[in-house]
């Protein structure tokens, strides 16, 4: 059976060009970057040219990049960095309710040591209304992160606007708030200008962008006040102690100038791919519709709703057949609980639960397309027949 690969807004396969890169790291240029001599400096030089290359792919300054282990590390540092260098100005942040855990949660640990914060409201796409965000802002704001794309629904969000909002309140109020955005899974599938989007803070991991696992940045815009996540060390302009992980920063760093030179023309392939699969599905399977924004989402993602049926048994059923997806739902993990997300947008439990995200990649064929919209729709029905939600609609 040939497998498929419907999952790339989970991890990516690392590029082969990425490893090639990085292979001479493990033995051959073996050095401590903090190391003076020249087995040292031979990867410090390696680490910096990396940061040249992760700074140029958002549009920004080498000096405010700092490696992390993940987008999850550098949410956290995000949240309570700012935090806890602001916590004589200000206890209050401000997330959107569309935010990936690593948001969410870190919130909820501030909110027991102290602080506040507010969780903004969606529209029936998962969008975040600029105006939203003026009305939470308050004297004792710090910090506003809203994401740029989601990685469920693959909604973006008006940035800028949002950007635009925070700089008004600031001047009105006096106050110092700082900006942050998850972009994990837009940093090399969009186009990203730092200034452009006016944010202070933006975390982007490299197994999203055919880079390896257990890498990433957050981007700090010069100014911005944001205490140590790891003390130990004085790497990392003395934000994260803690020896660099060198191959995977050198890998981090390959991925991302490839992102950056192929992004466009690949962006184009993937979206054509991807709209022939949602009119497929939702031409060929009855009752079923489409989660996230029509046309302001990624190119690469696709989130619909089947009803009557559990997204579990829908995965279940494609993977026997070769096939990788995910669900919204968290059911899979053991939770009852459907998607915050499509929660948050309106959707009742019973067709969060029923919730499936196709998500392709650079590997992703036409054939592969066809392969899923030949399967998908007999399962459906197949599964249908079972429910008895279906029998008694």
């Amino acid at each position: 059976m040939n497998r498929i690969y419907f999952d790339y807004a989970a991890t990516t396969p690392t590029d082969p060009r990425v490893v090639t890169a990085m292979l001479p790291y493990f033995n051959e240029k073996f050095g401590n970057p903090s190391s003076i001599h020249s087995f040292g400096q031979e990867t410090k030089s390696a680490v910096e040219k990396a940061r040249e290359q992760v700074a140029k792919l958002i549009g920004a300054k080498p000096a405010e990049i700092i490696f992390t282990s993940g987008g999850t590390e550098a949410d956290n540092h995000a949240l309570m960095g700012v935090a806890f260098a602001n916590e004589k100005q200000g206890d209050h942040l401000i997330i959107s309710g569309v935010e990936h855990h690593a948001i969410t949660e870190c919130a909820d640990f501030l909110k027991k040591r102290g602080f506040r914060a507010t969780v903004l409201p969606v529209d029936k796409y998962g969008l975040v209304d600029p105006a939203e965000v003026a009305k939470a802002i308050e004297a004792k704001t710090i910090l506003v992160s809203v994401m740029h794309a989601n990685n469920e629904i693959g909604t973006v969000q008006p940035l800028a606007a949002i950007a635009k909002v925070i700089k008004e309140r600031k001047a009105a109020l006096g106050a110092k708030i700082y900006f942050h955005t998850d972009a994990v899974q837009t940093a090399g599938h969009l186009p990203i200008e730092v200034d452009a989007l006016g944010v202070d803070l933006l975390s982007i991991s490299a197994h999203k962008l055919y880079g390896p696992k257990g890498v990433g940045a957050l981007y700090l815009r010069k100014g911005t006040r944001l205490t140590s996540f790891l003390h130990g060390g004085a790497q990392e302009g003395g934000k994260r102690g803690s020896t660099e992980n060198v191959p995977g920063i050198v890998g981090f760093g390959a991925a991302a100038e490839i992102a950056r030179q192929e992004m466009a023309g690949e962006n184009d392939r993937v979206a054509k791919l991807r709209d022939k699969l949602k009119d497929g599905l939702l031409a060929g399977i009855p009752e079923s519709q489409l989660n996230g924004h029509p046309t302001d989402r990624l190119p690469n993602n696709l989130n619909i709703t089947i009803k009557y049926i559990e997204g579990e048994s829908m995965l279940l059923s494609l993977d026997m057949e070769g096939i990788a997806a995910s669900t919204g739902s968290a059911c899979s993990s053991g939770s009852l609980e459907p998607s915050h997300v499509l929660l948050a947008i309106g959707l009742p439990h019973e067709l969060a639960h029923g919730s499936i995200r196709f998500s392709l990649g650079k590997y992703t064929t036409e054939a592969e397309v066809d392969r899923v919209l030949e399967i998908f729709p007999p399962i459906v029905k197949r599964l249908r027949k079972m429910s008895p939600l279906y029998v008694c609609k």
